[in-house]
């Protein structure tokens, strides 16, 4: 056969194989497509020249357009530029990363502070790197899939404690031997907004000599007055703590640090692979996040807003026939029977000019839409939501 005919051929394969493969997920309710906005984020995004009210962004006090944070992004762009050309172990970085790292560190309370391009490059670096395979780690079932990845790609022993369940982990760390053990969590659940049980794992992993590594992505900025988790739970940052945490979310930038000890993080830096191998963020995103970090230790009334607003939004919770008691933070799932239920609220409320996206297996078992509160809705934003959701559910 020639080879423009075998080409040829295997090209068809390709499509049809691909094509039936999305024609199942179609048949689901599970095929996606990308709805780019024609505007900034914020309480309000525009869609093909018409605006919404958002309630699906993860810019929890509003901070991606602050001017401030915009200004020091800008300043940092004219003096060192677009790229940073390489990794930060090949000189890629610039004194505005170290000034990051070391605001990340007061501002967590830790001796050291690293900082990687993303929550999910941070999770699968770290979590290889502090582990190996005589260690075995605790991983609650409901944890981000950066963190279930990080866990696949290390060598340890990976055992799911059913999610929140103290008794169950415990079990499991009585019967298993291991070098270490490391107990991981995420502070607030992306995809439900309940809060780990942080004061209970603090106290397992001190009495069993575990590692106790927190995925503090939601938290930092929202808990503990903005600083996080173990501030909400009032806990010292201890040697044996490692907390990741992103600059994407409510500190309205981009990229993601850990922090911890000093002897920890130097480890981490010359053995994660996502850190080693990865060109450094770009100056500007690095000064917003510093920004960020300033504004919120200076303007603590940011972060009661949100509690305010979130708080507005439980309050109606009754009208909707939810239970205000089971919302912890200002993510707030609406779990539907099925996947057409879900696609039917979101359609609905968006054709009422409010955009949530629904969420469907695989990124959650249970299909739902994600509402989440910032600091930048109106009360008018909160009540228009609470109206709609009544007359659609």
């Amino acid at each position: 056969m020639p080879a423009s005919m075998l080409w040829y051929n295997m090209n068809e394969w390709m499509n049809d194989m691909f094509f039936e493969k999305r024609a199942v997920l179609k048949e689901k309710g599970l095929h996606r497509e990308i709805r780019d906005r024609t505007s900034p984020q914020g309480p309000r995004v525009r869609f093909n020249g018409k605006v919404y009210i958002n309630f699906s962004s993860n810019d929890y006090l509003g901070l991606s357009n602050q001017p401030d944070m915009v200004m020091r992004s800008e300043k940092a762009l004219n003096t060192f530029g677009c790229g940073s050309g390489a990794s930060r172990l090949l000189g890629g970085g610039c004194t505005l990363h170290m000034a990051l790292e070391e605001k990340v560190a007061r501002f967590k309370g830790t001796e050291r502070a690293l900082v990687f391009n993303s929550g999910y490059a941070a999770n699968t670096g770290i979590i290889p790197a502090i582990t190996n395979e005589k260690d075995v780690i605790f991983s609650d079932e409901l944890n981000h899939a950066s963190i279930i990845d990080g866990c696949r790609l290390s060598k340890a022993r990976v055992l799911v404690y059913r999610h929140k369940d103290m008794v169950h982990l415990e079990n499991l760390m009585r019967e298993a031997s291991a070098g270490k053990k490391i107990v991981i969590t995420d502070s607030v659940f992306s995809m439900d907004g309940d809060i780990a049980p942080l004061d209970d794992l603090f106290n397992i992993c001190k009495k069993t000599n575990a590692i106790l590594y927190i995925d503090d992505a939601h938290g930092t900025g929202v808990l503990g007055n903005g600083r996080g988790a173990l501030s909400h739970f009032q806990l010292e940052p201890e040697p044996w703590i490692v907390q990741m945490g992103t600059f994407s979310k409510a500190l309205g930038s981009f990229g993601a640090f850990v922090a911890g000890s000093s002897d920890v993080i130097a480890w981490i830096l010359n053995t994660a692979r996502s850190f080693i191998f990865s060109t450094a963020l770009p100056a500007c995103v690095v000064a917003a996040s510093r920004a960020a970090l300033e504004i919120i230790e200076n303007n603590p009334d940011m972060v009661k807003s949100l509690w305010a607003k979130t708080d507005t939004f439980i309050k109606g919770a009754e009208k909707l026939g939810m239970n205000r008691t089971a919302i912890e933070t200002p993510i707030i799932p609406i779990k539907t029977a099925t996947v057409e239920d879900a696609l039917r609220i979101s359609r609905k409320l968006f054709h009422h000019g409010i955009f949530v996206p629904s969420i469907r297996p695989p990124t959650v078992k249970e299909p739902r839409i994600r509402i989440t509160i910032t600091a930048a809705h109106t009360y008018n934003d909160i009540e228009k939501l609470i109206m709609e959701l009544r007359e659609i559910l």
